[in-house]
């Protein structure tokens, strides 16, 4: 009996160290993906050496055509932490329940299983619209947090440019002023300068760098700062006066922004409320009462 208490201890005792080792490994692998998460979306390691699930294939696929990398730079604006093969297949996903959805709202459980096939077809309509509603919704969000994101980072970057300017007027370097804004500053501005850091770090060279930044962030304001970061390398010249005087202007032009928008935003929603407003009453209309 405690010869097969001892083994059956073994046993276990074994198991369990198979399991810490899996486990650890695990915690290891994604630490080392979440380091070398913006390595990804830069373009700077190829495929063969990306961690990647099940989605390789559909990330393959992805890749080879135009609209895909498309997706993977708008997810990389957005700061979402999802591949190309996920974000198709969160949509396909989603389409099939919203279709399922349609069908059961639109009545497609009520008709009887001996019913002819054209019997059916009435609950096609729901069916269409479900999967439309699960294509579109992931569509907007991601448009959504792009947006977002992009208005957030501008709000912040005129109090960028003035940490910036200070750090150089007390004689940091520009590599050394990014560095602070990296830790001072909250998201989403100090993700994107602690990703241009690391690259010129990892021997990019700063130009590259600030250039994969704009790319990232298609901003008009980051655009200008960027361009007179460059021509100030170029042709020398004192940074901080400069970037000063780029950030009284983003000042300026982000007050005139919000106040047009405040001006603008009922008047927009109103006009975006009414042209919606007889596809929404046809969709009631559809599930309330179809024969009408």
């Amino acid at each position: 009996m405690g010869t097969t208490v001892l083994i059956i201890g073994g046993v276990l005792a074994f198991l369990l160290l198979i399991v810490g080792l899996f486990v650890s490994r695990r915690d290891e692998h994604s630490l080392v993906e979440e380091r070398l998460g913006y390595l990804e979306e830069e373009g700077m390691i190829s495929e063969a050496e990306k961690a990647t699930p099940m989605t390789d294939w559909l990330n393959n696929q992805a890749g080879r055509f135009s609209w895909g990398q498309g997706l993977q730079k708008s997810l990389a604006r957005a700061d979402l932490k999802m591949k190309v093969g996920e974000f198709v297949g969160t949509i396909f996903i989603l389409m099939v329940g919203g279709a399922i959805i349609g069908f059961v709202a639109g009545g497609g459980l009520k008709v009887p299983l001996d019913a002819p096939f054209s019997a059916r077809l009435g609950a096609l309509p729901a069916v269409g619209l479900g999967a439309l509603a699960g294509y579109l919704l992931p569509t907007f969000y991601l448009r959504n947090a792009q947006g977002k994101r992009l208005q957030h980072f501008d709000s912040q970057l005129a109090d960028m440019l003035s940490l910036m300017v200070n750090g150089l007027r007390a004689g940091y370097s520009t590599m050394q002023a990014m560095e602070a804004v990296s830790r001072e500053l909250p998201a989403p501005i100090s993700d994107e300068f602690r990703r241009v850091v690391q690259e010129m770090q990892l021997g990019v060279s700063m130009e590259a760098a600030l250039q994969n930044l704009v790319r990232r962030i298609p901003s008009k304001d980051l655009d200008l700062v960027v361009t007179a970061m460059n021509v100030q390398r170029e042709v020398g010249g004192n940074l901080a006066e400069i970037l000063d005087t780029i950030s009284h202007t983003i000042r300026e032009r982000v007050r005139v922004k919000g106040e047009v928008k405040v001006l603008t935003t009922q008047v927009m929603y109103s006009g975006k409320f009414l042209a919606i407003m007889p596809i929404g009453l046809i969709v009631v209309m559809y599930f309330l009462n179809r024969t009408y």
